[in-house]
């Protein structure tokens, strides 16, 4: 491999290096989704190899691990010249990685294709259907089984009939040639009928649906609320075939960093020897008001430490308080201890671009921040090499003798490194989770570890990463021991990791507690309030994060996921199987005992059914589950998998801590194996790929992790926040669109097809259309524009210069993101499954019955003006035809919500359309040009001129329409939907709103003294000073108007459980009345 950025499509182990000491560096945002550089380094013996000619000579052999899916792990040994050498991770380079500020790399290929572990991290791609699709399919094979039922009838009829009738009118009406017999006969009208019938078989549905989908797109991309000035990135729907699928979601998969979090780390607070640092929390002026009620003036936020005094601080970084640079010029041994350790307890790469321009690349975002913290306090980590760390302490350049890395992993938790200072003394620095170093300490630092810890909860009580430093001097000749044990154990063939966790175990126990440090990781604007709005759209979020456990829960408590008013939440860190099935089943008892107690002694178990969603039906309370990757690796075997969703589908909340790739995708895809539900994954990372691709809707974030979660994304943003918009207001729009131009479609199919079914007893089933061959391609012609041009077109035509959602809708956008409960109808499926299907099949079916018996009943008797008879065949099919053309009509305007210029061009269009093109087919002149295709000239005008034909035509519209309207209007009157409630509240608001202006325009004239108008509920006092309403403030959700006529959803919801309990107290009540 040779060029500075390269590519590694295979599994390498490298050997010979451009830099010095083997070192390479290099990318692993594929990988990981970290874009700071790594470090890799070839083993000693091979970085000796000067030239191509001694490495064309090298007859090494490599037994390795087999292949797996462990990023973070290898184990290899190489044999050569009768030596044998230890490889690991760091000797790697793994497929996917980016080479970088190296000119070129010799490697030995280990692994390749399917073997490499990216490719054993990759999930299979899918195609991405709809359920929606999926139901289409299904009825449409339906409908393709009732239209062979229908031929069968009317063949069965027409035999009958040949048989019985038409045999005594052979003189007058002979059989075609090649017929002889009644049973022939009935068998060719069967494909007759199959070819007049075939309109109620939706052909052109699916390419209306996808003009749909496709306009929905352009909507979701002209979204300029959904435009992130600061990065310049829109909104983009990637795909055109799951928008609908956006108001259906139930379960949310999300990345934490760089997703709910800006990736983007700030050293804020420290604990050094029991004292405490950091930003002073004084209140903003205004804040405080004197005995007189008046705001006083405190002064303003004091000043960011001055580190003018360090010429290679860095500008960007800023902190509040100075004390803790006085303890720096002061001398003070545990700070200056504290940031030597940080300066040299880690594992960055310095890059200096010009003279005390320094470049830190780290392989995590904490670590950079905490070298940039002592860098700005005077203690600046300048270069490295293999065996040596320089670091300037307070302007003196001092090289330290690098003796040892104890690297961090996840079962570990911490990181150390042993050094020789230049006096010669040998010390260990170490760094990790307050859990696991609080126990190696030296017994005389109880007291201060104590301190230590309460500042600890304070600042993970603010949702900040914490991490301990300790230290401990060595001895030379127990370093001297240690030093060989550690060689052998890392040359050892088989389990070499157990023996080099037990040494690295022995040496970081006794240490001295220098401190602790809180980093924050700010959460991305508006995340708290999303995640708020999204859970009571009744959407469940689980985060699925590669962090550490305490990290992952402080970042849920931050974005309100879990909070301190939860029944429980349970924490799974089991690790063996045994052990997690045992924290899992106590998990499910609490929750079962909590749920015995709530519903007032009725048992349990008569309200669980078989399903896993009774379950989440029967538990009250609130609960939050979170584990580790290990412990989940074992919940996802098969014989547990069913256990551990079951309990997880159960909290409100879930975490998964130290997750690898593969394991998010087998969790979305364990969801999507037992629940009924629609999952979407968000990512920013690499990482997340898997995830993305195996959720029905993948989301991908445009952050600071590179693109590749946005390439294997169906849609795509650059914050967390614009999922609310994305689901709340385009994927309940486009759900609520295509659910209406289905049932619309289906309708007018069956009442335009149903009309020659009926003819065909009236016509001895001889396979004759209802409608003149003219007449039908006119009405088919015309339904085909009110369906597709008006649907598709209408949506595309929309002006787009406004920049905003499109309006055809039930609510406007700003009530579909204050109101989530909206968003259930397309969780629950409610407005377009095989019910709605049947309904709307029936409701064409009864139209077909009315448009073709009133006026075939009204032409039985009827004349025309000239007293003539007016049942001819020619009027009747203009007569049906313009019917029907005028009920779908007024039908698609009945379902219109929202009405435009452009809604009433398309529609009404139509008719005129219709009007247009049948006065044109039976005009004087397209008969002279094609006198045998067009024969019944003025047929139109003359049955159009007579006033019982339009009595009819009127008459049948109102029978056909009236009773539509009066369902529809007891149903909104006696049991409305909470669009419908919201409507009404909008339109009286708008109504007080007038009146106001109204009055206060009359108030005018009146005096200019001025005062205090009270315009507040009572209640709000007492409210405010429960704190109850702290929660939500920024959601607005004090203007929700709930009513009673809207729990039909919560009905439906809770018909197993055991709500009805908690409802009559109330606190019940008054949460459920927030949660609306």
């Amino acid at each position: 491999m040779s060029a500075l950025e390269t590519s590694s499509s295979w599994r390498t182990t490298s050997l010979w290096r451009s830099e010095p000491h083997g070192l390479c560096y290099i990318e692993t945002a594929e990988l990981d989704g970290e874009t700071n550089m790594k470090v890799r380094q070839a083993i000693p013996v091979t970085a000796e190899l000067g030239d191509t000619s001694q490495l064309a000579r090298f007859d090494g052999e490599v037994i390795c691990e087999p292949p797996n899916n462990k990023l973070d792990k290898f184990g290899g040994t190489l044999y050569w010249k009768e030596n044998k050498y230890a490889l690991s991770n760091q000797n790697m380079l793994l497929r996917g990685c980016v080479l970088r500020n190296t000119e070129w790399c010799f490697g030995l290929v280990i692994f390749a294709g399917p073997d490499t572990k990216l490719m054993q991290n990759s999930g299979r791609t899918k195609f991405k259907r709809t359920s929606i699709d999926r139901l289409m399919n299904t009825l449409v094979l339906w409908i393709f089984g009732f239209l062979v039922c229908m031929g069968v009838i009317l063949a069965i009829g027409n035999a009958i009939w040949e048989h019985e009738v038409g045999v005594c009118f052979q003189i007058y009406l002979p059989w075609d040639e090649g017929v002889h017999s009644a049973f022939f006969s009935g068998f060719l009208s069967f494909w007759s009928y199959i070819i007049i019938l075939n309109t109620v078989v939706p052909i052109s549905l699916y390419v209306s649906v996808e003009v749909i989908r496709l306009g929905h797109s352009y909507f979701i991309n002209w979204d300029k609320k959904m435009y992130c000035a600061k990065r310049r990135t829109p909104a983009e729907a990637r795909t055109t075939t799951l928008n609908e699928e956006l108001g259906q979601v139930e379960y949310i998969f999300s990345d934490k960093t760089g997703t709910l979090t800006q990736n983007i780390m700030v050293f804020s607070k420290c604990s050094v020897n029991g004292h405490s640092y950091g930003e002073r929390q004084m209140p903003e002026p205004g804040d405080v008001q004197d005995v007189l009620g008046h705001k006083a003036e405190l002064g303003e936020r004091p000043e960011p430490v001055d580190f003018s005094f360090n010429p290679l601080a860095d500008p960007r970084f800023q902190f509040w308080d100075p004390s803790l640079l006085e303890a720096v010029k002061l001398g003070d041994f545990h700070v200056h201890e504290f940031f030597r350790l940080l300066s040299l307890c880690h594992t960055v790469m310095s890059e200096e671009k010009s003279e005390g321009e320094l470049l830190y690349k780290a392989q995590s975002p904490d670590e950079g921040a905490l070298v940039t913290a002592a860098r700005n306090f005077g203690f600046v980590f300048r270069s490295r090499t293999p065996k040596t760390i320089t670091v300037h302490e307070l302007g003196q350049a001092i090289t330290y003798q690098l003796l040892a890395i104890l690297d961090f992993n996840n079962i570990r938790k911490r990181m150390s490194v042993i050094v020789r200072s230049p006096e010669g003394k040998i010390r260990l620095y170490c760094k990790g989770a307050d859990t696991i170093l609080l126990e190696r300490l030296h017994p005389v630092n109880q007291d201060l570890s104590s301190i230590t810890t309460d500042h600890l909860n304070e600042y993970a009580g603010e949702g900040l990463r914490t991490l301990v430093l300790a230290y401990k001097d060595l001895e030379e000749s127990y370093y001297k021991d240690w030093s060989e044990r550690l060689h052998r154990a890392g040359s050892a063939p088989e389990a070499r990791e157990d023996h080099l966790a037990r040494l690295y175990d022995e040496v970081e126990h006794d240490m001295m507690l220098l401190g602790a440090t809180a980093i924050e990781d700010k959460l991305q604007q508006g995340v708290p309030e999303t995640i708020a709005i999204l859970t009571l759209a009744n959407i469940k979020i689980w985060v699925l994060t590669g962090d550490k456990q305490e990290t992952a829960v402080n970042i849920g408590y931050s974005c309100k996921m879990l909070t301190d008013d939860m029944t429980e939440v349970f924490v799974v860190t089991g690790h063996t199987v045994l052990e997690v099935r045992e924290e899992l089943r106590k998990a499910r008892e609490k929750m079962m005992d909590a749920s015995r107690s709530v519903c007032n002694g009725f048992s349990y178990q008569e309200k669980l059914s078989s399903k896993l969603t009774s379950v989440l039906e029967a538990i009250a309370g609130e609960y939050a589950l979170v584990i580790n990757g290990h412990s989940l690796a074992h919940a996802l075997e098969a014989d547990m998998e069913v256990e551990f969703l079951e309990t997880a589908c159960a909290c409100k909340a879930v975490i998964c801590c130290r997750v690898t790739p593969l394991q998010k995708a087998q969790v979305v895809e364990l969801v999507k194996k037992y629940k009924k539900a629609v999952t979407l994954a968000i990512g920013d990372g690499a990482n997340d790929v898997s995830m993305i691709k195996t959720a029905h809707i993948g989301v991908g974030i445009s952050g600071q992790e590179g693109i590749q979660a946005v390439l294997a994304s169906d849609y795509s943003f650059s914050q967390f926040k614009f999922l609310q918009r994305l689901l709340l207001v385009h994927g309940r729009w486009s759900y609520l669109r295509m659910c209406k131009f289905l049932c619309y479609f289906f309708y007018k199919n069956f009442a335009f097809t149903m009309v020659h079914f009926w003819f065909g007893f009236f016509c001895g089933f001889s396979a004759q259309c209802t409608t003149s061959t003219l007449s039908h391609c006119t009405t088919s012609s015309t339904r085909r524009c009110l369906c597709s041009l008006w649907v598709s077109l209408t949506r595309l035509l929309l002006p787009r210069a406004k920049g905003r959602c499109p309006r055809p809708q039930d609510v406007p956008e700003q009530r579909s993101m204050e109101y989530p409960k909206l968003y259930e109808p397309g969780q629950l499926n409610l407005l377009f499954n095989k019910r709605e299907f049947f309904i709307c099949i029936a409701q064409g079916i009864y139209t077909s019955i009315l448009m073709f018996f009133i006026p075939y009943g009204v032409f039985a008797d009827a004349t025309r003006d000239d007293g003539a008879q007016l049942a001819d065949y020619q009027s009747f099919a203009v007569t049906v035809a313009t019917s029907l053309v005028i009920v779908v009509s007024v039908q698609i305007g009945l379902d219109t919500g929202f009405w435009t210029a452009i809604n009433h061009f398309f529609i009404w269009g139509s008719l005129a359309a219709y009007f247009a093109i049948l006065f044109t087919m039976h005009s004087d002149g397209l008969f002279r040009m094609f006198p045998n295709q067009f024969r019944f000239v003025g047929n139109a005008q003359n049955t159009l001129a007579q006033p019982t034909v339009w009595l009819t035509i009127a008459l049948t519209a109102v029978v056909c329409i009236v009773p539509v309207v009066a369902f529809r209007f007891l149903k909104l009157d006696l049991k409305p939907e909470l669009s419908d409630t919201v409507r009404y509240t909008q339109l009286v608001r708008k109504k007080q709103k007038t009146q106001h202006r109204c009055m206060r325009h009359a108030g005018r004239a009146g005096s200019r003294r001025s005062g205090y108008a009270f315009s507040h509920q009572e209640g709000f006092g007492e409210l405010i000073m429960s704190g109850k309403n702290m929660r939500l403030s920024s959601l607005a959700l004090s203007s929700f108007a709930p009513r009673p006529s809207t729990s039909w959803i919560d009905t439906l919801r809770k018909k197993k459980g055991c709500e009805g309990s908690s409802a009559g107290s109330p606190s019940g009540a008054a949460d459920k009345t927030l949660r609306v």
